[in-house]
């Protein structure tokens, strides 16, 4: 396999990355208007003379969202000619850049226009297929090379339709988590697990408190469920490597979730703790979404074993 193919999906994977966690970033620190409502230039100019602290974190984003933008489309096209016969190559080269320009456009509309905060959060999630589509594509291509088994596996359809729901719910509960963010909901419960540990049985008193009391019964269900479905992969999978290190991936990843998100609320939502937990949800998203890889070719493996037993 082309060398030069593997470093661009590596770098276009992690210039992903850096977007979605500058968008999280410029969300945090209210740096959205920091290039007034001008778009793709700031304040009508390429490199204004003025700049401030708010000023650098949205253009900075900017740039380097450009710069994704180049990459994963270059990206698309190369490992379009080159892999195009891997099954899902031409499929995710297509949700790469679709999803890209999707994030673009919501990005230069929040900033021209200004967005709802409900559909602001969409932003995240936009960016966040994305980000494992590009990651999807990159595993593609170094799978190439064999370097891991991941053709053959047949996964059973009990365990194939957890990993399709609760893909899914993953992504409702990054949604609740991104409209706490855009509603400015993250300190409105001062403890943790409870809104109140003095009152536990208490109901939210206002908006923000529903939002935030939400995201955190979201989450709660999906830790518990990430637990059991990933404990039953290395139990009855050990010997299917991808499968088992991909589950121990994704226990890790759902204990630093809750984790960093109990230190947002003690630290008073630390800008460093805050971008961590966005980590922490986009890789576990992408280990998820090779879950769902590996669903979608079982499938296809078991109905090629059932016709050639038949």
């Amino acid at each position: 396999m082309n060398r030069g193919l593997k470093i661009l999906s590596v770098a276009s994977s992690i210039v992903m990355l850096l977007v979605l966690i500058g968008g999280a970033l410029v969300t945090k620190t209210g740096s959205g208007m920091g290039c007034g409502r001008s778009w793709p230039l700031c304040h009508g100019q390429f490199l204004p003379s003025e700049i401030n602290g708010e000023l650098l974190i949205e253009l900075s984003h900017r740039l380097v969202s450009g710069l994704s933008v180049i990459l994963v489309t270059w990206l698309a096209i190369w490992s379009w000619k080159k892999i195009g016969h891997v099954r899902e190559t031409k499929f995710l080269a297509f949700l790469s850049v679709f999803f890209l320009i999707v994030q673009a456009l919501l990005g230069a509309g929040a900033v021209i226009w200004g967005q709802d905060p409900v559909i602001m959060a969409l932003h995240f999630g936009v960016s966040l297929v994305s980000v494992a589509s590009v990651f999807l594509l990159t595993l593609l291509i170094f799978e190439v090379d064999k370097k891991f088994d991941a053709e053959s596996l047949i996964i059973d359809k009990s365990l194939r339709s957890q990993i399709y729901a609760i893909s899914i719910y993953c992504y409702i509960v990054v949604y609740t988590g991104a409209l706490v963010r855009h509603k400015k909901a993250h300190l409105a419960c001062l403890d943790f697990p409870f809104c109140d540990n003095s009152a536990i049985f208490s109901l939210p008193s206002n908006e923000f408190e529903w939002v935030q009391m939400g995201h955190r019964f979201a989450a709660l269900l999906f830790f518990t469920w990430i637990i059991i479905l990933s404990v039953h992969i290395i139990k009855h999978y050990r010997s299917k490597r991808v499968l088992f290190w991909s589950a121990v991936s994704a226990i890790v990843l759902i204990i630093l979730q809750p984790l960093s998100g109990a230190f947002i609320i003690y630290t008073r939502v630390n800008l460093f703790v805050t971008l961590a937990h966005a980590t922490f949800i986009t890789v576990l998203f992408c280990v998820l979404s090779y879950l769902v890889l590996l669903s979608s070719r079982s499938k296809k493996n078991e109905i090629n074993n059932n016709k050639k037993i038949a």
